[in-house]
């Protein structure tokens, strides 16, 4: 049976690079894909998903309206052999609730296993509305780590950078790289914003 599978982890934890291997793992085995991406993230161009290890791959945007499940009926017809073996989603967290029930339906009612990854928290340590409800509905949740950028714990949170200080304010949603933010442990998440109050006061 087909499952849900949400894997998560802060920046810099090899999540596109995981996709793209995973992909290559089913396609060497001759087993389509499908990949999709946040319309909103296009640092690696507006149909593709870039890991900061310089790989790429082709992606199909999924925008606000977008029906993740009518796009997989496309290149899966319910009357056809199987032709698509797995869909793995790349930035999940930006995703929406409605996109999550279309992923629910492309696992329970086509059989494909679905495979998100993604952030869990943003800069300010709340859930993204695509991490809460993957972690509502995944069948299978797993933890993708990473380390500190200042110290060597796991790195379990992000700060967001505004001209080199760390801010915890803001919108949500705004894409950026390793200058505007860096994964980070909880001890130096607080040492960072404890520090920066100092040196205001």
């Amino acid at each position: 049976m087909a499952q849900l599978y949400y894997k998560y982890g802060t920046m810099n934890s090899g999540k596109s690079f995981e996709i793209i291997k995973v992909a290559h793992n089913y396609e060497e085995q001759g087993k389509a894909v499908l990949i999709f991406s946040p319309a909103v993230d296009t640092r690696s161009g507006k149909e593709e998903i870039g890991s900061r290890v310089g790989f790429t791959r082709q992606a199909i945007p999924v925008a606000d309206g977008t029906d993740i499940f009518e796009e997989v009926l496309l290149h899966q017809p319910a009357d056809a052999p199987k032709q698509i073996y797995c869909v793995l989603i790349d930035e999940a967290q930006f995703l929406n609730r409605r996109h999550i029930d279309q992923l629910t339906k492309v696992v329970d009612e086509l059989d494909i296993p679905v495979m998100a990854f993604g952030l869990k928290n943003d800069f300010r340590n709340e859930l993204f509305e695509g991490s809460y409800y993957l972690l509502a509905q995944a069948d299978k949740i797993e933890e993708i780590k990473t380390i500190c950028w200042y110290c060597d714990r796991k790195a379990t949170m992000v700060i967001r950078f505004v001209e080199g200080v760390p801010v915890n304010e803001g919108a949500q949603i705004q894409i950026g790289g390793n200058d505007d933010y860096k994964p980070v442990c909880r001890k130096c998440y607080k040492a960072a914003f404890n520090d920066a109050a100092n040196k205001n006061t």
